[in-house]
């Protein structure tokens, strides 16, 4: 049985990754809103250390909330100013938006509460995940392997560090 503390610390951070998502969307100044996602990629990096996984709590301090947020502010000094005040957002479709976000949600839902049977069934040696096993199957090229989108994203990568480097050359 796990204790009390642990229980309401995880829906503390489970709190703080909602609001800062949410607050990451919903903001109009670009550089806050890349603020609130380092703070929701370090809300998940609490996460996985409160789930003792060490190594992908450094990983996502290291790779995301270090990399990917430095990656994002560059590229908005690159191409806006920092301190101009973004226009309100008008759309004609907001219910469009409403009803594809709880069909989103539904569908998340539907994934996490099937996960234990998916796992038992697919996945059988994943019963109690370590990280000697989560390696294999992110770097393997079976079935289940993310080899390939792994690869795919470091393209998606590079090509934005071009991008950025095109863009600056212009200035």
């Amino acid at each position: 049985m796990e204790s009390l503390g642990n229980i309401i610390m995880y829906f503390v951070i489970a709190l703080a990754i909602i609001v800062f998502s949410v607050l990451t969307v919903t903001t109009r100044k670009i550089l806050r809103s890349a603020t609130y996602l380092l703070f929701t990629l370090f809300a998940t990096a609490a996460l996985y250390f409160q789930l003792d996984y060490a190594f992908l709590g450094a990983v996502q301090i290291a790779v995301y909330a270090g990399g990917i947020v430095v990656l994002f502010v560059f590229s908005i000094l690159l191409t806006q100013k920092p301190g101009e005040d973004a226009a309100p957002l008008s759309s004609h479709r907001k219910w469009l938006g409403i009803i594809t976000a709880v069909a989103g949600v539904a569908v998340c839902g539907c994934a996490v509460f099937s996960y234990a049977q998916f796992c038992g069934q697919l996945m059988p040696d994943m019963a109690a995940p370590s990280i000697e096993n989560i390696g294999k199957f992110l770097l393997s090229t079976d079935k289940l392997g993310y080899l390939l989108p792994f690869e795919a994203v470091s393209v998606l990568l590079l090509a934005c560090i071009i991008g950025g480097v095109v863009i600056a050359r212009r200035r």
